[in-house]
């Protein structure tokens, strides 16, 4: 078997965990299969470098001339400096035409943009900077929902322990889904989560209501799944007119009651899919969607596969 070469890019005020969390996972990849991985740290100019947690780190100078496969670039409070550093991007450039993959983490994204490797491509970053990534740079299609996002031989990830996630569905495509599931129990994941799901739940993506009156409903909206969820009967709930309960709403939470509603049970259905044997059409109604068809419908529009196919492809192994 041939090793795979990952060359992890760093820099003064990097976050560890961007580097660390990729390497625990080649690391425990070749110990289910052994020599897949063979992982070199590099930074510009080499020797320690500091991470924004104070953690020193001795890393490799930039290699040059030598094939890699995967070149992974991990990002930090230090992205800034690191995308005005242009010697580092200079040989980003010539790194990824000798890369089989390139791919980020976290605000890594940025600097891979600053490279022109993300032109044209669909991408992601954590989702507090996905605006200013789509601003600074119109020509990559940000999506700051997924967890990470798979264009051709680019790979980006959205924030910190997503780099986990990455580096989970690299081993994947290298090594096979078993291989992957493997992983992750010895690591004690809780799940190998999918590229598609969101980077956070729909509770935390939605603003947070001022009134007491939409905080009591959009709780009771989440214990509630299959109940009446139309404006009319949360308007009620809220002793507010229907008109005006709607407009409220989405002034303050930043959706509609109905893009809302649909989220929470797509998240929810996600996690008995992913945790349970319950079947299909138990789940369907217990989250609200009354049929199988319509869960279907939702799941293709907005997590693009089906609840079946969600299951096995993300089903917790036991």
């Amino acid at each position: 078997m041939t090793t795979r070469r990952v060359v992890v890019v760093g820099y003064e005020d990097m976050q560890i965990l961007d580097l660390t969390g990729p390497m625990e996972v080649f690391a425990m990849a070749n110990r289910q299969v052994p020599a897949s991985y063979a992982v070199d740290v590099v930074s510009p100019g080499g020797g320690a470098v500091r991470a924004s947690s104070g953690l020193e780190v001795t890393m490799g100078p930039l290699p040059r001339r030598t094939a890699i496969d995967t070149l992974l670039v991990v990002g930090g409070t230090g992205t800034p400096a690191a995308m005005g550093n242009d010697t580092l991007i200079r040989w980003i450039k010539s790194a990824a035409t000798r890369s089989r993959r390139v791919t980020s983490v976290c605000s890594g994204a940025f600097v891979l943009a600053a490279a022109g490797l993300l032109d044209g491509k669909r991408a992601t970053t954590h989702w507090s900077e996905c605006h200013t990534l789509a601003e600074f740079f119109p020509k990559v299609t940000v999506e700051a929902d997924p967890i990470f996002v798979h264009d051709g031989d680019v790979w980006t990830s959205a924030g910190v322990t997503a780099g986990m996630d990455l580096a989970l569905a690299l081993v994947e495509d290298d090594l096979g889904a078993d291989v992957a599931r493997e992983v992750a129990r010895w690591l004690v994941l809780f799940v190998q989560r999918p590229g598609g799901q969101s980077q956070f739940s729909a509770q935390l993506a939605a603003q947070q209501p001022e009134r007491d009156a939409l905080r009591d409903v959009t709780e009771w909206m989440t214990d509630h799944l299959a109940s009446d969820l139309s404006v009319a009967a949360l308007a009620r709930r809220a002793g507010m007119s229907t008109r005006n309960f709607a407009r409220a709403f989405r002034a303050e939470l930043g959706h509609t009651p109905a893009s809302y509603a649909e989220s929470l049970r797509v998240e929810a259905a996600r996690r008995l899919l992913e945790s349970t044997d319950r079947t299909v059409d138990d789940i369907a109604r217990a989250c609200g969607f009354g049929t199988v068809e319509t869960m279907h419908r939702t799941f293709k529009r907005t997590v693009r596969v089906t609840p079946g196919e969600y299951r096995r492809h993300f089903q917790c192994a036991s």
